[in-house]
């Protein structure tokens, strides 16, 4: 006989609704205004929740971003990977995936350039930037998958390929050079790239 599941206790299902307002509240006041012209004072006050209460769910404005990116992102790489699982060719389908996640960092291009220098240089022992490796690692792991459709890439080397696919994208959407940059054009210099690395 299987184990009923036990409900959340109050204290629990408070605790989830207070990080459930938090989180709207700034994922709605970033998309507004940026990370840098919004304060924990305003994130907390749309919450509906003492200053001293948010930083009990974050340390730091960075960590806030990281909670609110992460979800955008960890949608954005499931849209594209099941676009790549029905995209025969394996650049079209590696960009599939690509060009999901960029198109996703670039609705609100100083927050997804925040984001990405959160992930480099955040604390390694937060959560939320736990997750954001986590999902990078899963990035990997799809493109990798890929790169192994057709036979030429060993485990190995398309994880190591995949590495590389990764800093790429990275890369490219964090330069500075790119700020304003539209995203067609983003995404056709990772094409050029990776399709270069593919033909070796």
């Amino acid at each position: 006989m299987s184990p009923v599941p036990r409900q959340a206790g109050r204290r629990e299902r408070n605790k989830q609704q207070k990080l459930d307002r938090i989180t709207a509240a700034a994922q709605e006041l970033f998309a507004e205004r940026g990370v840098d012209e919004v304060t924990t004072q305003e994130i907390a006050d749309k919450a509906d929740i003492g200053a001293g209460t948010l930083f009990l769910y974050v340390k730091n404005k960075g960590e806030l971003l990281l909670l609110v990116q992460n979800a955008t992102y960890g949608e954005a790489l499931a849209r594209g990977i099941a676009a790549a699982e029905h995209t025969p060719d394996t650049l079209d389908a590696v960009m599939a995936i690509v060009g999901s996640i960029v198109e996703c960092n670039r609705k609100q291009i100083d927050n997804g350039r925040t984001y990405l220098r959160e992930m480099v240089f955040g604390d390694s022992e937060e959560p939320h930037h736990c997750d954001a490796l986590a999902l990078t690692m899963h990035t990997e792991s799809a493109v990798a998958d890929v790169l192994q459709r057709d036979q030429r890439a060993i485990p190995a080397d398309a994880a190591t390929l995949a590495h590389i696919v990764s800093a790429i994208m990275f890369l490219s959407m964090a330069a500075s050079v790119n700020i304003t940059s539209p995203v067609d054009d983003i995404t056709q210099q990772i094409r050029d790239q990776i399709r270069v690395l593919l033909a070796r």
